[in-house]
């Protein structure tokens, strides 16, 4: 992600979460200079609430490399009291570039040396 918008996905939440550590594995390929910020949002209506943040700057290797750069971190996040209807989402953007796609979330996993991107909820 670069230029252009956030990304977002969504999922309907079933249960409450309760606060404690949320851990981002953000492994991705980097094309160009960029600094990616992802989110953690809980969605009520039309009203988001910050759960966690994570950002970090990626510089690209070099040559034809297109190896994931691994992300993970863990941040401390609140408790989400469930009521149906609300949603997690995760929100990744990338600022600093012109290039459209200077952060691609690795779907390769192993194949690009890397992991597939995934959130891992407190319990």
């Amino acid at each position: 992600m670069g230029a252009g918008g956030p990304r977002e996905a969504a999922f309907e939440l079933v249960d409450s979460i309760p606060a404690g550590t949320w851990t981002l594995v953000g492994d991705g390929i980097i094309t160009a200079s960029v600094d990616v910020t992802w989110d953690v949002l809980w969605r009520r209506g039309t009203v988001d609430m910050p759960i966690a943040r994570w950002q970090r700057h990626f510089d690209p290797r070099g040559g034809t490399n297109f190896d994931a750069q691994a992300f993970e971190e863990s941040a401390a996040g609140p408790a989400i009291q469930f009521e149906a209807g609300d949603r997690l989402i995760l929100r990744y953007d990338g600022e600093g570039t012109s290039v459209g796609m200077a952060y691609v979330p690795n779907g390769d996993g192993a194949i690009a040396n890397g992991r597939i991107p995934f959130l891992r909820l407190p319990r």
